[in-house]
């Protein structure tokens, strides 16, 4: 049960509110050693922040993702306490409390409703003993991740009765894409109910973030305030992360007998909004070019339905999700990227395999409209003048099977984009550059909220409040910016 946690953090009398150093708590779904997704990045933020000097305590639930399934050291484990560092607290490695919930086996619509409203049950006392009963104290700020949306109301309510700032920060704007996707009905009572929740909470942040300016624009079609709205990319290690010489050996290719043909390689996540039911057709048009191969690696809920859509074709290799020390020369197998997307995802998601893709300094074709956040990365490097591959329309076999042949024709052209690419992430998406500044905006947001008298929320809070005796933190000094 969640009160069974071993407690060693140290008292809130002892934490030094003139220090640099923040109390962060992560709230969400999804987190370290997941190796894709949601949970590479925000175990990667947690462990970078805690390495900082800063207090990081999570609280997720065991990893599941993109295989789902929970994995075997956590099966039947029900709550779980890790981590913590030398003493324990949270520094120098983050305290992590794991909370139970259900996986489908087979994800349908209602069971991924069922899968994301267990966690928020099965958190929630986590979430309340770790900012109103234990001995550690309130946290500075609290910081959630959309996916999933459910998380949100209860990271307002927390932040609320601990007098302390709420942070939301979007992978996926999940509410959008359900129906835009058309998991659910575009119009009618569920959509405006949904809507109308989704405005009411996103508004109550005092930080919403995303990680594209596109996805930050559209934050203000919820009616965020555009001075609370912070742009907080994704990243990459540029330097685990490089290019390798086209002839350096390599393992792929010489396990799987790929020397001498021009590899177009999908790795990642393996679910249904991908749009990956583009590239066994493009495939299946190209199987008589016997120097072009495909490449597709990982896991996922759309895996099973891949692997027989592409069962007979000679000129595709199905491998599984590879180890973080194994991710270098895998991409660097590539010739080219591919990165296809279902024509109602623009801008709802911005891919959180790109950065590496374009570290690893090769060409890609992205299926993605050309006015989108991601096809202007690709198609002009933002700028324009340095293209980092080709953009095709959204589930257009016959374009895409134009821009293989294209590419595969010419290496000279394809070594080019590789080498914007390669510099376009190392100028904008470097790890240490980005959560530098991520942790500026940490800071200030701290420093705006201790600024300002506490206000008594409006609803659908105000309940939270009505009978509860009204506490003010005691004051404290600014956040120093180092």
């Amino acid at each position: 049960m969640p009160g069974s946690y071993d407690e060693r953090a140290t008292s809130s009398s002892d934490r030094l509110r003139r220090s640099p150093h923040l109390d962060i708590l992560i709230y969400g779904l999804n987190y370290a050693p997941e190796l894709t997704g949601i949970g590479k990045y925000t175990g990667e933020m947690a462990s970078w922040l805690a390495e900082r000097g800063h207090r990081v305590r999570v609280i997720t639930a065991p990893p599941y993702y993109p295989a789902w399934k929970i994995a075997d050291d956590y099966r039947g484990r029900g709550y779980v306490r890790e981590g913590g560092g030398d003493a324990g607290d949270g520094r120098g490695e983050p305290l992590v409390f794991r909370c139970p919930l259900y996986v489908p086996e087979k994800v349908t619509g209602l069971k991924r409703v069922r899968h994301l409203f267990s966690f928020a049950v099965s958190s929630l006392p986590v979430l309340m003993r770790e900012v109103m009963a234990s001995r550690a104290g309130a946290p500075d700020i609290i910081w959630t991740v959309e996916p999933t949306f459910f998380c949100a109301p209860f990271a307002l309510l927390a932040s609320r009765l601990a007098h302390t700032p709420a942070w939301l920060h979007v992978q996926d704007f999940e509410v959008d894409a359900a129906f835009d996707l058309g998991l659910l009905p575009r119009k009618g009572p569920i959509h405006t109910f949904a809507t109308l929740l989704e405005k009411t909470f996103s508004k109550a942040f005092q930080r919403v973030s995303s990680i594209s300016v596109r996805m930050v624009e559209r934050s203000l079609t919820k009616d965020v305030r555009p001075e609370r709205i912070v742009l907080f990319p994704n990243w990459v290690d540029v330097d685990l992360v490089k290019p390798q010489p086209s002839d350096a050996p390599n393992r792929f290719r010489s396990e799987l007998g790929l020397e001498g043909k021009t590899v177009f390689l999908y790795s990642g996540n393996m679910g249904n909004k991908q749009g990956l039911e583009l590239l066994p057709k493009v495939a299946a048009a190209l199987r008589n070019e016997g120097s072009i191969h495909f490449l597709l690696c990982g896991e996922g809920a759309f895996r099973s339905e891949l692997e027989e859509m592409v069962r007979g074709l000679t000129n595709v290799t199905l491998l599984p999700l590879q180890p973080l020390e194994s991710l270098n020369e895998l991409l660097n197998c590539a010739d080219v990227h591919l990165l296809p997307q279902r024509a109602g995802a623009a801008d709802l998601v911005m891919p959180s395999k790109l950065t590496g893709m374009l570290s690893s300094g090769r060409a890609t074709i992205a299926s993605s409209p050309a006015d989108t956040q991601l096809g202007t990365v690709i198609a002009g490097g933002v700028d324009g003048s340095s293209p980092c591959g080709v953009v095709v329309p959204p589930e257009d076999v016959e374009a895409m099977v134009d821009a293989v042949h294209m590419l595969a024709a010419n290496p000279t052209q394809r070594s080019r984009m590789g080498d914007n690419a390669r510099q376009y992430a190392v100028r904008n998406l470097g790890r240490e550059q980005v959560l530098e500044q991520f942790e500026r905006d940490l800071r200030s947001a701290v420093n705006e909220y201790r600024g300002r008298p506490f206000e008594r929320p409006q609803t659908p809070f105000r309940f939270a409040l009505v009978n509860r005796r009204r506490r003010r933190r005691p004051p404290v000094s600014p956040i120093p910016a180092e």
